[in-house]
């Protein structure tokens, strides 16, 4: 599957062309690591949850939707007209991008400024905060503005002044997914929509949050969507 940007997100020809290099940079990246002696390593402790060792080796690297689901997603908030997002796991700012594009693009047609709109964005690694930051500044008046990056232990920044939100991705270290979840569940909107990544290809590092939103009685519906690895949609409908 490849996306056209330009038939699948409304941009201006400069975000346009940023996100098509990011996201070059990134399958490129990806390509060198499946050519590395620690490629087989490092799949199997991000599929397992249990990082250790690739941490140095991911410091630097993408870790980015592809674009392929980051249209998708930029789709699905515009169609819910979603104002306050949430983003677990930052990285570089590329699906952030998304994101702030359709914020901002929700909040001009329901005519709301950027103090009542907004993209949550975390990341606990300063040097990826601060290459986010970069790209987000070269993406323009169309997305910086209303991006609010916290950075550090989400477990802690995301503790106070949280609006009701509307939409969350989680493409963090899955260990944190779940803890994630739990901490925002007070102040997800009834209909808020999340979206996991690689919920196939990370199945054992996702299987408490999957047992989780998969119960009965969560207060969630959930379906794997048919993306390559896999993405997770569910609906929270409230408890």
């Amino acid at each position: 599957m490849a996306t056209n940007l330009e038939s699948a997100i409304q941009a201006p020809s400069n975000v346009l062309e940023l996100l098509a290099s990011l996201h070059e940079q990134s399958l490129q990246q990806e390509k060198h690591l499946a050519d590395s002696e620690d490629y087989d390593q490092i799949r199997k402790a991000l599929r397992s949850g249990s990082a250790g060792s690739a941490d140095d080796i991911m410091r630097d690297k993408f870790i980015a939707l592809t674009a392929d689901k980051a249209s998708f997603m930029y789709q699905l908030i515009r169609a819910k007209g979603a104002l306050n997002v949430l983003e677990a796991g930052t990285s570089f700012g590329v699906s952030t991008i998304y994101l702030g594009l359709a914020v901002g693009q929700n909040a001009a047609a329901a005519g709301k400024a950027s103090d009542e709109a907004k993209v949550i964005a975390t990341e606990y690694e300063p040097s990826k905060a601060q290459k986010a930051r970069e790209h987000w500044r070269a993406a323009g008046s169309h997305v910086e503005p209303w991006i609010e990056l916290r950075e550090g232990d989400l477990r802690e920044t995301l503790k106070v002044n949280l609006p009701n939100i509307d939409f969350v991705l989680l493409d963090i270290w899955t260990p944190m997914v779940l803890p994630t979840i739990k901490l925002v569940e007070p102040k997800l909107r009834p209909g808020a929509v999340i979206l996991a990544d690689n919920t196939i290809a990370s199945h054992r590092g996702y299987a408490e949050y999957l047992e989780y939103i998969r119960q009965p009685q969560s207060g969630y519906r959930t379906m794997t969507l048919p993306f390559p690895e896999g993405l997770e949609m569910t609906l929270f409908l409230g408890k």
